[in-house]
């Protein structure tokens, strides 16, 4: 037995390494060749696509459709421009509007319009394209952490709400579309896709069961984890809190190799069962930990074996690396890849790198991608648009950025999107042979975010606007705001800091500042609703200011060089003096009494035409 099980481990070896190599070497041939891959792909985009209703209706027909011709025909486009399309195809129009393959599904994005998710259309081969930059993730991370294969990764994944459009094609987020699809439920063996979490926990829509049997199931298998993540770090996070409030249960079940009734889903309980027995020394031993009064470390502490935290934390979400840090006493934080629902894009060649050196190398055979400079204006803000001649002109081509340059990502993708502006702000780090790698900066426009949800300044200015109307009998008037995502708190909320004109006004009742904050999240859209209730995101805060300190704001932005003619208050603050700057005038603080209103969504674009 000893000699067998040896062969076995040793074939294992084997097969991973032949793997991890012709891993490696397709994505040295394709950054080698980036451009003629480019050229290629875009190519077969349109070949396929040449006599498509959106191709024809720009003048691109059959038997002129080379690159250059694109190029000046086709126009730059947002999420506006085509949503008439995308409402005929949700409607049931099976002609060939947009793609001459039949669109499998919509996939719903974080990011929002008018309030509601973007919804972008697929087709069924794209799944093939993600499942490929998935199977390059653990052969780059084998290069740096050797061993991964012999231990098994604990992975907070999700599924969440999905619906059909009117002519009955699911409308659902681009993991859940992925976690119920073939490709990874029925995957062969891969020991870089053995997972703690067995996938009837994964694929509970009750996020209460899924969390609670994932979390037992990781803490069953402590000593084989090698590896910890989520997608976001906040949702990794927010896992940590759910051990916080839950060891005591956790602990009776693995003592007693039971499952707490709360878990009603029977293929949930029969796989959980299946992993769990009695262990009562690893109860003890939790139990232990999570009675310390600090939790500084715990995930090294119940995870020994771990050797990085692999979750998001570029753009919005590096907001949660010190709490990361604390929680693991400084184990790497990697950023593996960057994807959206428009598109999968590329991963990070350099996975033990710090967080803000992220860089992430864009795969050319995924799409075709174009690059539109960013010019940002004198006070660093990026300018929400430039004339649309200029900007079509100006686009960039994949092995034409330049080094230290800010671009606007736009995607060309074989399931119909065609000179998408995607909305995503990157630099030019450097190079892998000819492909550019990317820092991610920002989303275009985006002031606030605590966890998937984006809120931009004209959404918040509009829920402001509604909120303040509750101070008018009180003779009261807004003067100035900003606002600043809090993650000091777990979940991480929003906080408004206002400065208030009373004119001898009475005093206004703190149950009326709490009506504005309700009303603040009332008027934000579905998706920061639904984190809401979801408690990913916490109660929106206001803080009432002393008067004048606005004025103490701007003087302190002119200290550090600002121009006083050019000079405008902030609609959002991220630098630590300035929060301690309003935070110490803060003269009183109201949140949210109640959660806003959330229903199951149900596509409003398309239910309100029907």
């Amino acid at each position: 037995m000893p000699e067998a099980r040896l062969e076995l481990e040793n074939h294992t070896e084997h097969s991973v390494a032949e793997t991890n190599k012709k891993k490696l070497e397709f994505i040295e041939e394709v950054t080698k060749n980036a451009d003629e891959i480019q050229s290629k792909v875009l190519a077969e985009i349109l070949s396929r696509n040449g006599h498509v209703e959106y191709v024809k209706r720009h003048g691109l027909l059959n038997g002129r459709i080379d690159r250059e011709t694109f190029k000046k025909i086709m126009p730059l486009i947002t999420y506006e421009d085509i949503l008439p399309d995308i409402n005929r195809i949700a409607n049931g129009d099976t002609s060939p509007i947009i793609c001459s393959q039949p669109i499998s599904e919509f996939l719903t994005s974080s990011g929002t319009s008018g309030g509601e998710r973007k919804v972008m259309p697929t087709i069924e081969e794209e799944m093939g394209r993600r499942s490929l930059l998935y199977s390059l993730l653990m052969p780059v991370m084998s290069q740096f952490v050797p061993g991964l294969h012999t231990g098994k990764g604990m992975y907070f994944l999700f599924i969440k709400c999905e619906t059909k459009t009117p002519g009955g094609l699911p409308a659902r987020p681009v993991l859940t579309s992925y976690y119920k699809s073939s490709h990874f439920k029925d995957r062969p063996y891969d020991p870089y896709t053995n997972y703690t979490s067995p996938n009837e926990a994964i694929l509970c829509p009750d996020s209460y069961q899924s969390m609670y049997s994932q979390m037992l199931c990781g803490l069953c298998q402590n000593n084989q984890v090698l590896r910890v993540g989520a997608v976001f770090a906040s949702g990794f996070i927010r896992a940590i809190r759910f051990l916080e409030k839950h060891w005591t249960l956790l602990c009776h079940d693995i003592r007693a190799g039971t499952l707490n009734s709360i878990i009603t889903d029977q293929s949930v309980r029969e796989a959980v069962m299946r992993i769990n027995r009695p262990d009562p020394a690893l109860a003890d031993f939790i139990e232990a930990e999570c009675k310390k009064e600090s939790w500084q470390g715990i995930i090294t502490r119940l995870w020994p074996n771990t050797k990085y935290i692999d979750v998001i934390v570029t753009g919005t979400m590096s907001q949660y690396i010190p709490t990361l840090e604390y929680y693991s006493n400084g184990l790497p934080l990697v950023c593996t890849m960057y994807a959206s629902s428009e598109c999968y894009f590329g991963l990070n060649l350099n996975p033990l790198c710090k967080p803000s050196d992220v860089a992430y190398t864009l795969i050319p055979s995924m799409a075709y991608f174009e690059f539109l400079p960013v010019q940002r204006s004198n006070n660093g803000a990026i300018p929400k648009s430039l004339d649309d001649q200029k900007e079509q002109q100006g686009l960039v081509d994949l092995v034409d950025v330049k080094i230290g340059h800010e671009y606007e990502l736009v995607v060309t993708t074989y399931a119909g999107l065609y000179r998408y502006r995607v909305g995503d702000v990157l630099r030019v780090a450097g190079f892998k042979n000819n492909a550019p790698q990317f820092n991610f900066i920002c989303r275009k426009n985006v002031v606030l975010s605590i966890d998937t949800d984006k809120t931009d300044e004209v959404e918040l200015q509009n829920a402001v606007k509604n909120a303040v109307s509750h101070l008018t009998p009180f003779g009261a008037c807004l003067t100035e705001y900003t606002s600043y995502a809090d993650t000091t708190t777990i979940p991480g909320h929003y906080v408004l800091y206002w400065e208030l004109s009373h004119n001898g006004s009475p005093q206004i009742p703190g149950s009326i500042f709490e009506d504005c904050c309700l009303t603040i999240e009332d008027s934000l859209d579905s998706v920061y609703r639904q984190n809401r209730v979801f408690e990913a995101i916490g109660p929106l805060e206001i803080k009432v200011v002393e008067v004048g300190t606005f004025d103490k704001l701007m003087d302190y932005a002119i200290s550090l060089g600002a121009s006083i003619n050019q000079y405008k208050t902030p609609r959002c603050v991220k630098f630590a003096p300035i929060v301690e700057l309003l935070n110490s005038r803060v003269v009183s603080t109201y949140f949210s009494p109640k959660c806003p209103k959330w229903t199951t969504p149900a596509l409003k674009q398309w239910t309100d035409m029907n």
